[in-house]
């Protein structure tokens, strides 16, 4: 299927390209392995949580990856974090949700769709009724993607947080029910929440600098095998893990 403009009126053409595109494993691999060398996050796990990660990878279980955003850095430094990981298994098989402008350059749209970026027509930009038909579709998707295999990472803050970097901000009800639509087609997501750190920040509405993206801080929580039956208490469980894992990056920077 030849690669449609990422617009929203044109939502309906670019989800069903986003439905079946696979990316390059072996560029994905290549390009993961820079930015590990590049950025060099330091990663620390829960107890337990290394070797319950390597076992439902191992059963081919989908990731639902939920992390805080910071900065513009973060699809950056959380793609190094992914290659000195466990994650570094599954490169190629994760999708990764980007707001629809990140693709409307096409040098930077061939980057993101190598990495395995989907696209996201936020309310913020368009207008919540605007967006509403095709955040369901995305959705769907991401399911349909789920139930065949695939990981989805998402920033359920929707935004990068400017208020406190050490307190996750309101998580949205789309993560939710993207697991519950994987769930009806059969998938058993499993959901791995990963907290971000750059250190403290004084003033959180600052923007992230190169040098400081490159330290850091990097926490895997413990996978959570078994989620709840509603959208709603998948969102709230996803805010008190993620709350979690990022203290757990906090403390190790």
């Amino acid at each position: 299927m030849e690669r449609p403009e990422v617009l929203l009126d044109n939502a309906d053409t670019v989800y069903d390209f986003y439905r079946d595109h696979r990316q390059n494993r072996l560029k994905a691999w290549g390009a993961y392995a820079i930015l590990g060398r590049r950025y060099h996050p330091r990663v620390t796990y829960a107890e337990g949580a290394q070797k319950l990660l390597h076992q439902v990878i191992r059963q081919r279980r989908p990731l639902l990856v939920a992390l805080n955003h910071l900065s513009e850095s973060d699809p950056f430094t959380v793609a190094a974090a992914a290659w000195r990981s466990e994650l570094r298994r599954v490169i190629g098989r994760v999708r990764v949700l980007a707001k629809d402008e990140l693709f409307l350059d096409p040098d930077q749209r061939r980057k993101i769709d190598m990495m395995g970026g989907i696209p996201v027509f936020r309310g913020k930009d368009h207008g919540l009724r605007a967006v509403n038909a095709a955040g369901q579709r995305m959705m769907d998707i991401c399911a349909e993607r789920m139930a065949n295999g695939d990981g989805i990472a998402v920033f359920p803050e929707g935004t990068c947080n400017e208020v406190d970097h050490t307190e996750v901000q309101p998580v949205g009800s789309g993560i939710g029910h993207i697991a519950f639509r994987a769930m009806k087609l059969g998938a058993q997501p499993v959901l791995l929440s990963l907290g971000l750190s750059y250190g403290p920040r004084p003033d959180p509405s600052v923007p992230v600098t190169k040098e400081e993206a490159k330290a850091a801080s990097f926490y895997f929580g413990v996978p959570i095998t078994e989620l709840p039956t509603k959208p709603a208490e998948i969102a709230r469980l996803v805010r008190t893990d993620l709350q979690l894992a990022l203290d757990g990056a906090v403390a190790a920077y």
